[in-house]
């Protein structure tokens, strides 16, 4: 495998020893290791060890470098044949991250740091994955950044143990002092003023110490050393206290520690020097903050002081000094630790793991979230996409019905809910649903809504490839749209077109609509109350659309009609519908001398759907219970006004193949309009001829 690692320089630091530290694993293991940052120190480290090095300017934070760079670091991924893009640091991340999705190549971050919620630092949540040191960071970037757990992989820093060779307390050789040790950056949140005054207690007991601070100071904070010194000399530790200057060689220097300090006030993301230390045998006491109480066990590899607590650090660094015996425990349990828990091949092993995985991962998002008859029709898509991409995560964007018609087949990962979509709200709901769409971090978007509020989604859920059809309404915004979107063609068909674009090439035979036994048995229960008689056949006669079309109605007399006749040839008949229909439902039976038997209001959808099974043949106009008993394989009438049956009925899933349509056609269809006065489509549509059609399925 192919790594590219970037990072903004190559000076001391954890950041650059874990990305030399990795690379060389890489180059061991047989893979190939390119680094991209602005040169430093470190780079006589990877002289002559197979990593290969190229000096950009990734450290400037100037947007025109940062556009600049994109380029070229395509060309390194192109040239280098890179497999994974890993970025290390919020600067050259941008860069990398736009690099790397113009070429398809999966991107991951380490989070190395306690970031600020400042926009720049979001970068660092965008990778496919997102490595954390510990678990304090991982709360920050799911708390703060919105990173969604299932993106989050725990990988802590590890150590070479080779280089960090364990040595035991009596084997140190200056043994005139007993040498205490902070190192890092001369930084506010290292806490380097707590340890002096910890140090002007510990001065007045044990007259051999001597704590030597070890790092320079951070660029941003010139001056703190300065402040330090003099406070040094106004507590008069200046013969307990050096400055040692900034340190290449952390583990030739260890030898000559007895303890190692890490008195942090701020969020330690980890503490690789707590680690290095304790391989070499070092014992550690650090504040109990952040990322370090992943690392020390209480009172078994190290000691826990609480942060700014100067008095109580000084009890605990004579408590080590004066105990010999708890001096030897500590190192030796440290070093243990270590080598379970953060070795440098764990940490590589780890690694590889996150990069096959990211490798292998591809994320699928499919929306369609309209009517629920829509829905149903787009089933077929769904076990089709599972089909072919049987490894993928697919997630679905659709609506709380459509969640519970899908949510029984196992095509889908996961769903979200479509909700506060309307633009004449603003834009609220659609970038609030965006944002959660940019967390499941799709690879690739199947519009099989088909217009500009879902175009928009697709976009704005930041996936590589959209693919949609060219509707006219936004479909710029697709990068892999197919012209036809006006074809006359069975919902179906249609969506199968778009996903011949990704190689499936066949419609496949969708399952029955899966529905539990408490829900079967409400159904038979309402069957019951009907008062139906032995052999008795059974029609539902469904009135209802959803109250936005009020033209897909067949009236309520024709309805009351066609129950007489089915009764009068002792066919039971049911009429179904939605709550909002009562009223309705009653007319029907006001003008019906037979009582159809009347379950509007009384059945969730998927009671509805237990109860269509039932039927011997079911009776709707263009709305989603049609759907329903075409997935069940119920024969049925289905009856078209306003709307094209050639879009609407073909392939509407399992059909027995007695199924059928009327469609009168005035010359006004189909209009697709909600409202109409005139109403000529369904009106034309007689009861006699419904009937005749379902004595005709009945016979045959």
């Amino acid at each position: 495998m192919n790594i590219l690692q970037v990072v903004p320089e190559l000076n001391s630091g954890g950041v650059e020893t874990g990305t030399i530290d990795l690379a060389k694993q890489l180059v061991k293991h047989g893979h190939k290791a390119v680094i991209i940052s602005n040169g430093g120190r470190m780079l006589n480290e990877i002289v002559s060890t197979g990593i290969i090095h190229y000096c950009l300017p990734v450290h400037e934070k100037s947007p025109f470098t940062v556009l600049t760079m994109v380029d070229k670091i395509k060309d390194i991924i192109s040239r280098e044949g890179i497999d994974i893009v890993h970025a290390r640091s919020r600067v050259p991340a941008f860069s990398a991250f736009f690099a790397a999705r113009a070429l398809g190549i999966p991107f991951i971050t380490t989070c190395h740091g306690h970031y600020s919620r400042h926009l720049l630092s979001r970068v660092m949540g965008w990778g496919k994955f997102v490595i954390v040191p510990s678990n304090v960071v991982a709360s920050h970037m799911i708390r703060n950044f919105k990173v969604p757990l299932q993106r989050i992989r725990l990988i802590p820093r590890g150590v070479d143990l080779d280089r960090f060779e364990f040595y035991s307390l009596s084997g140190k050789k200056n043994k005139k002092e007993f040498a205490i040790a902070i190192i890092g950056r001369i930084t506010p949140i290292k806490g380097h003023i707590y340890l002096i005054r910890a140090m002007s207690k510990v001065a007045r007991l044990i007259p051999h110490v001597k704590l030597y601070i070890i790092g320079a100071p951070a660029a941003s904070k010139p001056k703190y050393k300065q402040e330090l010194e003099s406070l040094v000399k106004r507590l008069s530790l200046g013969a307990y206290v050096e400055f040692a200057g900034d340190c290449d060689n952390v583990a030739q220097r260890l030898k000559d520690i007895d303890l190692l300090i890490v008195p942090s006030v701020g969020e330690e993301t980890f503490g690789r020097v707590i680690i290095e230390a304790q391989a070499s045998g070092v014992p550690v006491i650090a504040s109990r903050i952040g990322g370090i109480v992943d690392i020390i066990k209480e009172n078994n590899n190290g000691i826990l002081v609480n942060p700014r607590d100067y008095s109580g650090l000084a009890d605990a660094i004579l408590s080590v000094i004066k105990d010999k015996s708890l001096q030897n425990k500590l190192s030796e349990s440290a070093r243990d630790y270590v080598e379970k828990h953060f070795t440098l091949e764990g940490m590589y092993d780890a690694t590889m793991k996150v990069y096959k995985e990211a490798k292998r991962s591809f994320k699928i998002l499919v929306i369609k979230w309209s009517a629920l008859g829509d829905i149903i029709l787009s089933l077929a898509s769904l076990k089709a996409l599972r089909l072919k991409f049987p490894e993928a995560e697919i997630a679905l964007f659709t609506s709380r019905q459509g969640i519970e018609i899908a949510g029984r087949y196992c095509y889908m990962d996961e769903f979200f809910v479509a909700k506060n979509l309307r633009f004449r709200q603003g834009l609220p709901g659609l970038l609030e649903a965006a944002s959660e769409l940019r967390r499941f971090a799709p690879d690739l978007v199947c519009d099989l809504q088909n217009n500009k509020k879902s175009h928009l989604l697709s976009f704005l859920s930041c996936a590589r490839r959209r693919l949609g059809y060219k509707s006219g309404k936004l479909d710029f915004l697709m990068n892999e749209a197919i012209d036809g979107a006006r074809d006359i063609l069975s919902p179906v068909s249609h969506q199968f077109r778009l996903l011949e674009k990704l190689g499936i090439d066949s419609i496949p035979e969708s399952d029955t609509l899966p529905i539990t036994d408490k829900e079967s048995a409400y159904a038979d229960e309402l069957i019951r109350e009907s008062w139906i008689g032995p052999g008795q056949k059974i029609v539902g006669v469904n009135f209802a659309a959803s109250g936005r079309w009020q033209t897909k109605r067949w009236g309520a007399e024709n309805i009351a009609k066609l129950s007489d006749l089915l009764a009068a040839d002792n066919i039971r008949v049911f009429i179904t519908g939605l709550k909002d229909d009562s009223a309705q439902a009653k007319k029907i039976a006001a003008l019906s001398k037979s009582k159809p038997f009347d379950i509007t209001g009384r059945t969730n959808i998927m009671q509805l759907v237990s109860f269509i099974k039932r039927c011997d043949v079911f009776i709707s106009g263009d709305s989603a219970p049609m759907h329903i008993a075409g997935m069940c394989g119920v024969p049925f009438i289905a009856l078209f006004g306003p709307t094209d049956p050639k879009r609407h009925f073909q392939h509407t899933a399992i059909d027995s193949g007695k199924s059928r349509f009327i469609y009168k056609k005035p010359k006004c269809s189909p209009c697709y309009k909600c409202k109409c006065r005139r109403m000529d489509c369904m009106k034309g549509i007689m009861p006699e001829e419904v009937y005749a059609a379902v004595k005709d399925i009945l016979e045959k």
